[in-house]
């Protein structure tokens, strides 16, 4: 492999996916591709974000990870819980439910009906979509690095032990305090604005945080790894 590239918090944002993946060059046969989390809610093109992410990983080889809200639309669908509907609901599934029916206009208004709707047509239309959600790892790793959606909690000395929310949920007490891995850790979820007030990656000590924010009107980021170990920063800004 030439470079690893990574990206996260695609978040819907199918157009900028895209255009990042031209900008950098994107090669399948000579880079490999590692995706940590968050494809859906909040932008508006969450079911073509799944497809394409699927596609990468089982005809190009790409690595994608599980986040928080990949986990949400697989609780959404799978339990009736009106507390885990209302949690996907008020964290931007909106928008994954407008995607997911088809509906071109972004300001729809989704309703009760619309909920009970999607839930039966994701399940019956897009069961495959779940599946592969579902079955997504929570981290990779590398000779130096360790990939992973949220974070890795200091609390764990052996971080693999460390439950499954932190994988996906953690956030300041991970990059707020100083990790007890000798690898450098890769994560999205925090977004890097609030981290160092700018939507570009930041570069911790023993972190590195990818989440530009693309879903929140910033812009989409990649980190190149070349393959003597330089990092390039990659970024795709949304449109004003």
């Amino acid at each position: 492999m030439k470079r690893t590239l990574v990206i996260s918090d695609i978040h819907g944002c199918m157009e900028q996916f895209q255009s990042l993946l031209k900008l950098a060059e994107y090669d399948p046969s000579s880079d490999k591709l590692i995706l940590i989390g968050d494809y859906v809610d909040r932008g508006p093109r969450s079911r073509e974000v799944v497809e394409q992410v699927r596609t990468l990983v089982q005809q190009h080889g790409a690595i994608a990870l599980r986040g928080n809200h990949d986990q949400r639309l697989v609780d959404f669908i799978r339990s009736g819980d009106p507390g885990v509907i209302d949690k996907f609901m008020t964290h931007g599934g909106q928008s994954t439910i407008i995607s997911y029916l088809g509906l071109q206009c972004s300001e729809t208004e989704v309703d009760e009906r619309m909920v009970a709707e999607a839930r039966a047509s994701i399940a019956e239309h897009f069961s495959s979509h779940i599946d592969f959600l579902a079955g997504l790892p929570l981290y990779a790793e590398d000779e130096r690095h360790i990939f992973v959606h949220a974070g890795l909690n200091p609390a764990f000395r052996n971080w693999k032990e460390q439950p499954e929310h932190n994988f996906m949920y953690i956030k300041d007490q991970f990059y707020g305090h100083p990790t007890v891995v000798e690898k450098t850790v890769i994560f999205g979820h925090t977004k890097t604005k609030d981290i160092h007030d700018s939507a570009d990656i930041w570069f911790g000590n023993g972190k590195i945080g990818i989440d530009g924010g693309c879903a929140f009107g910033m812009q989409l980021n990649a980190l190149e790894i070349a393959a003597d170990g330089q990092y390039r920063a990659w970024k795709c800004p949304m449109e004003k």
